[in-house]
């Protein structure tokens, strides 16, 4: 367990002083939404109880100096000569610097140390966990005058820059503005949040990690990304007021782009229904529809599967177990896909037993080891 007395006892092993900030940073589940955010459509995250942990103090040089405890490795770097670096996980860290100092902020040199319990790979979004948890302590260090949206925004675009991911903006969002036993409505365009609660009664989420790791750095995301640009493109050759998907609807994508390109079609289509889905599973919410909350999330995983194709046979094979087991209401794939977790929300009293029977099944079809993840809703970023 990560507690802020072992992160200060770590930072004065390896640094010889005290931090003077520690701050937390969680991962975060989507309830359901995915791929909408990059097309400025919604999403319904919500931060969960495990958490990217940083502490920081400052140096008398231009010098940063960087720890992680996962992989016991430090590395070293002068705000003079800032790049990226051939390492992947100092990345996550130097491209918020980076972005601060785009901003003509007064940054001086730091010492930082690296701690989580996210769980790597499983679509939790650890590396925005990273970037929120790295912003908001430097924000604090520095006395920057950042706001939680300036925050989120440095760590997309450290995604960007630094790591070479096109992502939106849901994953530092949530980290960041998050409120315990809610999950945020955002609108990824305005950035609008509705804070609706999630309220489910007898059920409960789990996640199961397949345990198979996927990388949103590969071609696959951008692919996606650039289908949904071009049937935008298509489209504001017509209508030149669409900007993006949110702005196109199903009769202009059978109008304009089916005949064109069926793939570019079928991405886009997904995206529009995506969106149709999310408020529906919203209105459930508010109603305590915990039954048709849990269809849609149903819905949302076979359009994922056959019309996005970024599924893979790990993810099938538990939401399609999650279909016929009993006390399953909803399942769906969860994060930017091949690999990662589904989310399931099950009935309290079932939830011993699925897990069991849902872990066996899948160690004789794969071979190996499915790992349940239980989790709280809770806040978003916070100094401890």
């Amino acid at each position: 367990m990560i507690t802020k007395e072992k992160i200060e006892q770590r930072f004065k092993e390896i640094y010889q002083e005290s931090a003077t900030i520690i701050a937390r940073s969680p991962g975060r589940i989507n309830l359901i939404g995915e791929h909408t955010d990059y097309n400025e459509g919604f999403v319904l995250p919500t931060a969960i109880d495990k958490a990217i942990y940083v502490g920081v103090s400052k140096r008398e040089d231009r010098a940063i100096h960087l720890f992680a405890e996962d992989f016991k490795a430090s590395y070293q770097i002068t705000l003079d000569e800032l790049a990226p670096s051939e390492l992947s996980w100092p990345n996550y860290i130097l491209g918020v610097v980076d972005q601060l100092i785009k901003r003509e902020l007064p940054v001086m040199g730091f010492n930082l140390y690296l701690d989580g319990d996210v769980p790597l790979g499983a679509g939790l979004s650890s590396s925005a966990a990273v970037e929120c948890a790295v912003g908001f302590a430097l924000n604090e260090l520095f006395a920057l005058n950042l706001s939680r949206v300036d925050i989120a925004k440095i760590g997309q675009l450290t995604e960007h820059t630094y790591v070479g991911v096109n992502c939106g903006i849901m994953d530092q969002f949530a980290s960041v503005m998050s409120k315990s036993d809610h999950v945020i409505k955002l609108d990824c365009r305005s950035l609008e949040v509705e804070y609706v609660p999630l309220e489910l009664g007898d059920h409960e989420i789990v996640l199961l990690n397949t345990n198979v790791k996927h990388s949103l750095a590969d071609t696959a995301y951008n692919k996606r990304r650039a289908s949904c640009e071009k049937g935008v493109a298509i489209v504001k050759d017509k209508y030149p007021q669409v900007n993006s998907l949110r702005d196109v609807s199903l009769d202009m994508l059978d109008e304009l782009v089916k005949s064109v390109d069926m793939d570019v079609y079928t991405k886009c289509k997904y995206v529009v229904e995506e969106n149709e889905r999310l408020h529906k599973a919203c209105d459930a919410l508010k109603v305590g529809d915990i039954q048709e909350l849990g269809s849609q999330l149903f819905a949302a995983h076979a359009a994922i599967s056959t019309a996005y194709e970024v599924s893979c046979d790990e993810l099938d094979f538990l939401v399609d177990f999650g279909r016929q087991a009993e006390g399953v209401v909803g399942s769906r794939m969860m994060g930017g896909g091949f690999g990662g977790c589904t989310v399931n929300i099950v009935k309290k009293n079932m939830l011993t037993q699925f897990v069991e029977e849902v872990a066996l099944a899948y160690k004789e079809k794969f071979g190996f080891e499915l790992t349940p993840i239980f989790i709280q809703v809770g806040n978003g970023t916070e100094r401890l």
